[in-house]
């Protein structure tokens, strides 16, 4: 029993070692990712007093400016919309909302999906079976339909927003969980536990949860880019966040009637979310090496 605690020490051990020294030795292509990702995320929480201006503030006289690079200038860096507003402020206040939203319905995905997949994996059994046909009918459903369907029938609430999408991705975690709580139900440590009398609660949360953090961790950072592109595409089809909240998603949708004319409107909201969902994934490439060492 003391000889299997210490394996599970010294493998925890080493497992901070390398992430210490992965992350002295940063990759670069994943140093410029994990900065652009600091970048927006510190002006999306510091927008109130980052912003140059509000992000309703409407100004007529200044409808339609281009950004300072095609000849626009410094007091609205990135051009202004077709009320005049500031594309610079509301793009922080924007990616304030459609991150706060993604991590939201990821941790959502993550939770529900993980405990499933510990459940799963633990009880084995009729409670498996059950749960597998769940995890297959959720895979083979189009997810993009199912959403529209439901915002189309229930309303659109910004608590029903976020609960539809944190059921994109659950029955990865599950699938991902359930067979890493196999494996480690089959190991010595586990039966030692069992023999002294451990219960259910402490192998499953306190000994099996921790073993497969990493691999949560890792979908983590895959599911959370699919569902801020998921928000965007639904909010640019007017059925995400409604106005006069402002995310990337409904930005690129009020652009988009002046794409020949006024191209920086919805070009540059397009450019924030297509940068932030690849340094997102790129980072999560990063993090996988990182976290299983037969990768490296």
């Amino acid at each position: 029993m003391t000889e299997t605690f210490a394996a599970q020490s010294q493998e925890k051990t080493r497992f901070l070692q390398r992430v210490s020294r992965a992350l002295r030795r940063l990759d670069p292509v994943a140093a410029v990712c994990l900065s652009f990702i600091l970048v927006v995320v510190t002006a999306a929480v510091l927008a109130d007093w980052l912003a140059p201006h509000a992000f309703a503030e409407i100004n007529l006289g200044a409808r339609k400016l281009p950004p300072v690079f095609a000849g626009g200038d410094w007091n609205h860096p990135f051009g202004t919309d077709e009320l005049g507003r500031d594309i610079l402020s509301r793009l922080m206040f924007a990616a304030r909302t459609s991150l706060l939203i993604a991590l939201a319905a990821a941790a959502v995905s993550a939770v529900t999906g993980s405990l499933t997949g510990l459940l799963a994996g633990y009880r084995g059994g009729m409670v498996d079976s059950v749960i597998r046909v769940a995890i297959d009918f959720q895979a083979s459903m189009p997810f993009l339909i199912i959403a529209l369907a439901v915002l189309a029938f229930l309303g659109n609430s910004l608590v029903l927003f976020v609960l539809l999408l944190g059921l994109h991705g659950w029955e990865r975690y599950a699938r991902l969980v359930r067979a890493m709580t196999k494996l480690e139900m089959s190991k010595g440590y586990v039966r030692a536990l069992e023999r002294n009398g451990a219960s259910s609660w402490r192998i499953v949360f306190h000994h099996v949860l921790p073993n497969v953090a990493p691999i949560m961790l890792v979908n983590f950072t895959v599911t959370l880019p699919e569902l801020l592109l998921v928000e965007s595409g639904l909010s640019f089809l007017g059925l995400g966040v409604q106005p006069p909240l402002a995310t990337l998603g409904n930005m690129v949708n009020f652009g988009r009637d002046y794409l020949i004319t006024d191209w920086w409107i919805a070009t540059i909201p397009g450019v924030v979310i297509f940068l932030l969902a690849l340094s997102i994934s790129m980072l999560g490439d990063w993090l996988r090496d990182v976290m299983d060492p037969t990768l490296r």
